[in-house]
């Protein structure tokens, strides 16, 4: 089946330098009636992220409206209440609140897409989570795979249009490469890739990513632009996950993921503020943060603190530490930042972060998964600087824009 794309309203930009409000997707759906889902037995996959400007779940519009018959709730990774820590599996179960079954896309076996059990009842799979922009976060995965699964059994799939807190603009990282295809990295597109969810679910259906193509519902937003990043919204941030609780907290992710993914340092996890810090106790943080700073990169900050760990075997010690900020959402390198750090620390303080873990046996998968290549490693490990690295990454970025072009909405 091809891909069906649904616009109700054309998408309208206000005059420059008013602040827009942006309309969800959910919204749209709910002012246009419910059309597409009158007389079919829907399935919702989304978690608390899935909530509209004024407070109300997905799940209770779709529950509440008498012209919608939901039959079935899905869960991604850390499941329909968005609890579950990173990598731990949930068991379906019963919905307390509505009584519909809630079929678990990250549970044991493992399973990682509906079955064909799940998906006997359902004619549509409306999916509505927040995304943070970043291609290892695990929501868009899970959503082609339920697209493919949904294309296999003969379901169609809604996409409930959401922004992308990064912008529209932002595409950096590296390429994928198939060989590490995993749930952090399933489709070939940099690791920001600068589309809402609804344009990446047109890619996905649309050039061939997945061997079973969907019937394919987008309901876009109004109000939204590619130059927006989440503050330009005026949408309210609900956490998509226990480690991204912030509005901003997609952009520290981004930036300072793929340090904590080499392991030997904290990076602020059970604080207020995940992905904001880096800190060890060998960390010479007043000279690892002045050669920071000395890359002058745009819209970043370093400074030298004390952070209290949070977790693991250094508990509730007070580690020297380096806090990133970012000054400048729009502009600043995001990708990039994990790689300078990696390498401000070993010009600074002599002390070869992927050198040590290598010698001391780490297994480098989850790394290279979340890279979605082994190049990363390799180039730091040979001592290739950062600007090289990034340099390199321009060709597949400039490609990759140029390919996601049919596909864009806004």
């Amino acid at each position: 089946m091809g891909l069906w794309l649904v616009f109700w309203v054309s998408v309208n930009f206000l005059p420059h330098g008013v602040l827009a409000q942006v309309k969800l997707g959910s919204d749209r759906l709910a002012e246009q009636g419910f059309g597409p889902l009158k007389g079919k037995r829907v399935g919702l996959l989304t978690n608390p992220s899935g909530i509209n400007p004024r407070g109300r779940t997905t799940i209770k519009l779709l529950h509440q409206a008498p012209q919608v018959n939901l039959v079935a709730l899905f869960g991604a990774e850390h499941g329909l209440d968005g609890k579950a820590s990173a990598g731990t599996e949930v068991r379906n179960y019963t919905d307390s609140d509505t009584g519909l079954p809630v079929f678990s896309l990250y549970g044991p076996g493992p399973v990682r897409k509906p079955t064909p059990a799940m998906l006997e009842n359902i004619d549509i799979l409306v999916y509505d989570l927040q995304d943070t922009g970043a291609r290892s976060y695990t929501f868009i995965s899970s959503m082609g795979l339920a697209m493919d699964a949904c294309g296999e059994a003969g379901v169609a799939f809604m996409v409930l249009d959401r922004p992308n807190p990064l912008g529209g603009m932002r595409v950096e990282g590296p390429l994928f490469n198939p060989r590490f295809k995993s749930l952090v990295g399933q489709w070939p597109i940099p690791y920001v890739y600068g589309m809402t969810s609804g344009e990446l679910a047109r890619m996905i259906n649309g050039s061939g990513m997945i061997e079973h193509p969907c019937l394919l519902y987008v309901v876009p937003m109004l109000g939204w632009k590619r130059s927006m990043v989440w503050k330009d919204t005026g949408l309210k941030w609900r956490p998509t996950s226990p480690l991204v609780p912030h509005a901003h907290s997609p952009l520290y992710q981004v930036a300072m993921g793929m340090v904590g993914e080499i392991g030997g340092v904290d990076l602020g996890f059970g604080t207020s503020r995940p992905f904001e810090v880096v800190g060890a106790s060998w960390l010479e943080a007043e000279k690892v943060a002045r050669r920071l700073n000395d890359y002058q990169l745009t819209g970043v900050r370093f400074s030298a603190i004390k952070s209290v760990v949070g977790r693991g075997s250094q508990k509730g010690r007070t580690l020297p530490a380096v806090k990133v900020d970012i000054i400048d959402a729009s502009s600043a390198p995001l990708t990039p930042v994990n790689l300078f750090v990696i390498e401000a620390i070993r010009l600074a303080q002599g002390r070869d972060m992927m050198q040590i873990q290598t010698k001391a046996g780490k297994k480098w998968g989850l790394f290279d998964k979340v890279n979605g290549t082994d190049a990363t490693r390799k180039d730091m490990l040979n001592g290739r600087s950062v600007k090289q690295i990034v340099r390199s990454w321009s060709d597949g970025v400039n490609a990759f824009r140029q390919a996601r072009t049919p596909y864009l909405i806004y």
